[in-house]
């Protein structure tokens, strides 16, 4: 049985309310023109985190919303639109798309960031539990994908993550139940395989996006269509520095 929610942490209304957001653009413009220069993120956040004296929270957003203007380039040249899926063969990197749909219904942040990705604040260390939103979560996906119809969908776990065999069955079997083309299967180096692969690759994982022959933004689609309630907080500046 499910143990918990994948909820807002109890910080993030305080964090992210409406009065912090103009000084968290101007964070996040910031900290993307110094990558852009070439300083490293590490001393890059800390300095503008500093500076405008931000909680840890809000310095992992910055750091998750903010990228060169290179990047930007570079991953949306590489990015196919979800309705170009049709008829092709999908690596989805479970752990990445699973827990930003899971923290958008559970009303946890989800953050526009400056590639067009969607990204949230969770990160699995060897952990991940399932909970209350993960069938929901899976379904809003498969509905989501149901409708461009790729002609394979392959799910990828990390092995050494708690729970990922029981995460990848609840998979297969909810779409044994919807007759999706979906198959998943637990990896020593999910990354690797992503970003070596011809396929197309759903991930917002900057590192892999990197390095992807192509990806889909299917989380920010799955967000659109199916949890329109979502919250989301849109830190990139309207003109960057």
């Amino acid at each position: 049985m499910p143990e918990r929610h994948r909820g807002a942490h109890p910080h993030d209304d305080r964090c992210f309310g409406e009065e912090q957001l103009d000084k968290l653009k101007t964070a996040v413009a910031e900290l993307s023109w110094l990558l852009s220069r070439g300083y490293a993120m590490g001393a890059s956040n800390e300095l503008v985190g500093d500076h405008h004296q931000l909680t840890s929270r809000q310095r992992l957003a910055i750091a998750r919303v903010a990228c060169t203007d290179d990047q930007i380039v570079q991953r949306q040249a590489k990015r196919l639109p979800v309705s170009a899926l049709k008829g092709k063969t999908l690596l989805i990197d479970g752990f990445n798309l699973l827990i930003t749909i899971e923290t958008a219904l559970g009303g946890g942040a989800i953050f526009s960031c400056a590639d067009g990705c969607c990204r949230d604040l969770s990160s699995v260390y060897g952990s991940y539990r399932i909970v209350e939103e993960t069938r929901p979560a899976l379904e809003k996906i498969g509905r989501t994908l149901e409708k461009v119809s790729p002609e394979k969908v392959i799910w990828l776990f990390d092995r050494p993550v708690s729970n990922s065999a029981r995460v990848a069955k609840t998979v297969r079997d909810i779409a044994e139940e919807h007759h999706w083309p979906f198959e998943a299967e637990l990896t020593d180096s999910t990354d690797a395989l992503l970003s070596r692969s011809s396929d197309v690759v759903v991930t917002c994982d900057s590192a892999v996006l990197e390095r992807a022959e192509s990806w889909s933004n299917l989380a920010c689609e799955v967000i659109a269509q199916q949890i329109p309630e979502a919250w989301t907080v849109d830190l990139t500046a309207q003109k960057r520095l």
